[in-house]
Parts: C-alpha cells; sequence; structure tokens
C-alpha cells in the first residue's frame, strides 16, 4: 500500500468538507449535477463507480472463474449472510434504538419511518462498490465477481419478499428500471471492457500489473470525487438536521460493524484464506443504497423519514467501509 493510500482516511475526511462546503456554496449548480439522472441512478456518481471498478474487471482471469465452484464455503458465507442474518439483524437494531433507546426523542410515526428506511438498506447487499473494497483488501477479484454477480439474480427475486415481510407491506413496488439499469452500468459494462482490454493487454504481450498500477490513482480519484458529490448532494439535510442524522448513524453504525465481526467470525471458523474472506465480509456489511433509495421514496416519499434514513447510509457508508478495509489489511500485516 503506497503512502497516499496509508493516509486515505484522511483524504475523505477532507473529501466530505469540501463536498459540504461545494454544496453549501454552489447550491444551483449542485443541483443541476443532481438532477442528471436515470431511473434514480446520478450519472455522474455512476461514471466515477465505473472508474473505480474498471481497473479490478481488468483483473479478473476468466480462465480461473470455472474454479470458484471448488471453494464453496466463501459464497455460502456471503449469502447466508447478506439473505438470513442481514435484514433481519438490520430491522432488529432499527427497531431497539427508535422504539426504545431513542422513544424520548423521535415520534412513534417517525421512528417507524426510520426503521423501514433501515430495513431497505439491510435488504440491498451492494453490488458496485464491493470491487473498490475488494481491491483495497487485495481480494480475489475472479471470486468476488462470482459472490456479486449471484447476489444480484437473488436480490432480483429476494428483495420484495423479504422487504416486504419486514415491512409488513403485501405489495412492495420495485423499480425494476434501477436494479436492471444499476447492474449495467455498474457490472456489465466495466466487466466487458474489463474482458476487452485484458485481451488487447494479453494479444500485446503488455503487462497487466503494470497497466493497472497505472489506473490506480484515477481509481482512488474517482472515490474521493464521489465522496465529494455524495456531501455535496446531501449538505442542506446534514447542516440542517444534524441531530437526526446522529440519531440514525448509531445503529446503522452498530449494525454494520456487528455485520462485519459477525462476518469475520464466520470466516475463521469456516478457515477462509484473506483473499476470499476479507470480500466476503465487506459484501456482507455494505448496501446498495441507490437501489434502498430509489424504493424508500418511491414507497414513503421524498422527504419522508425513511428516504432520510437510506440517505443517511449513503452518507456513513463510504467513511465505514473505509475503516474496516484499514483493520482488515492492519490484521493481515
Amino acid at each position: 500500500m503506497g503512502n497516499f493510500e496509508r493516509f486515505l482516511s484522511i483524504w475523505v475526511a477532507l473529501a466530505i468538507i469540501l463536498g459540504v462546503v461545494i454544496g453549501v456554496n454552489f447550491t444551483d449548480t449542485v443541483g443541476k449535477i443532481a438532477t442528471l439522472q436515470i431511473a434514480h441512478i446520478n450519472l455522474p456518481i455512476a461514471v466515477l463507480i465505473w472508474l473505480m471498478i474498471y481497473p479490478m474487471m481488468i483483473q479478473i482471469d476468466w480462465s480461473a472463474i470455472k474454479d470458484v465452484g471448488k471453494k464453496p464455503k466463501g459464497l455460502a458465507m456471503t449469502l447466508a449472510v447478506n439473505w438470513l442474518i442481514k435484514p433481519f439483524t438490520m430491522a432488529l437494531v432499527g427497531w431497539l434504538f427508535f422504539r426504545l433507546l431513542f422513544a424520548d426523542w423521535v415520534d412513534a410515526q417517525t421512528a417507524q419511518e426510520y426503521i423501514a428506511g433501515m430495513i431497505l438498506l439491510g435488504v440491498a447487499p451492494c453490488t458496485a462498490m464491493v470491487f473498490v473494497w475488494s481491491g483495497l483488501v487485495k481480494g480475489d477479484p475472479n471470486y468476488t465477481l462470482v459472490q456479486v454477480s449471484v447476489n444480484d439474480i437473488i436480490m432480483i427475486f429476494a428483495f420484495a419478499p423479504i422487504a416486504g415481510l419486514l415491512l409488513g407491506v403485501s405489495d412492495i413496488s420495485i423499480p425494476w428500471q434501477t436494479l436492471i439499469v444499476s447492474t449495467v452500468l455498474y457490472v456489465l459494462l466495466p466487466l466487458v471492457a474489463g474482458w476487452l482490454t485484458r485481451k488487447i493487454l494479453i494479444k500485446s504481450d503488455r503487462s497487466i500489473a503494470k497497466f493497472t498500477a497505472k489506473l490506480k490513482p484515477f481509481s482512488i480519484f474517482g472515490l474521493l470525487l464521489t465522496v465529494v458529490l455524495l456531501f455535496a448532494f446531501q449538505a442542506g439535510t446534514i447542516l440542517s438536521n444534524p441531530f437526526v442524522i446522529v440519531l440514525i448513524a448509531i445503529p446503522l453504525l452498530v449494525q454494520t460493524y456487528g455485520i462485519f465481526f459477525l462476518s469475520m467470525g464466520i470466516a475463521k471458523w469456516l478457515k477462509l484464506p484473506h483473499e476470499i474472506s476479507a470480500p466476503a465480509c465487506l459484501i456482507g456489511t455494505s448496501n446498495f443504497f441507490e437501489l434502498a433509495v430509489a424504493v424508500a421514496i418511491s414507497l414513503f416519499g421524498l422527504h419522508s423519514g425513511a428516504a432520510l434514513a437510506t440517505v443517511v447510509g449513503v452518507l456513513v457508508e463510504v467513511p465505514v467501509m473505509l475503516s474496516l478495509v484499514w483493520l482488515i489489511n492492519r490484521g493481515k500485516n
């Protein structure tokens, strides 16, 4: 890990501050950027995430994909955490905090909406950013691809039933366009681009490792600029409701770190190697926030407590995930 990456958390903190400053002082410009959307997906953010994912896609060895099935434990752990544990612990944590611990500060109706937003985050496992976190912890790119792909397939069938069960709603309206466009933008397109690039590099006898190393600064830049934009979009919400945001962030942090350490414990029990266990734990910890935000808005409204909770999930995810990346890399060294 280079010197710049060693202090990545500092650069992210500066990016957060810069994002809020830009959001407050250039409201109109930020508003215009925020409107550049397709199916609730912000296109500038999509491009930046694509920039982060592309270098890792180049590293995928397609000839080794067939051997992933020989290591089923990592995939089984990922699926168990994502679909049998995480949604239900998220609902439990939300209920404990907003129905009991924070009951004096939040009215019952608003509390229910916050819990609903947390549930939507818990039922949507991460798709795009997983490739970034996996790359930072030196995870197996082939295995990560399979884990994400299987999760995406399951999400198509399992998201609505589980969300409906936990929300107590029988008819969940899923924005399928968001789900499909996200999969194409964050997985399919960079995957095809990575495959073509790898094929060209091999044919021209160029080093794949050297080529991806040259792209690494652009990937880090993409991450930092993503943070700047996310916090610029939500600057007004952050400054106008700081106490509420802290209240929502606390249970989200408890859930995130709790799931991470639970996953780490399961990985050690299964004796998974680092290159499989590290991304497996991070996949279970992070969220597909684009989908969660879109569903919260469509079900409860743009200015609802549920929508706010999913937005807070976006705000806390990058700093928290970077802290977990640091923990994993520190434990490896």
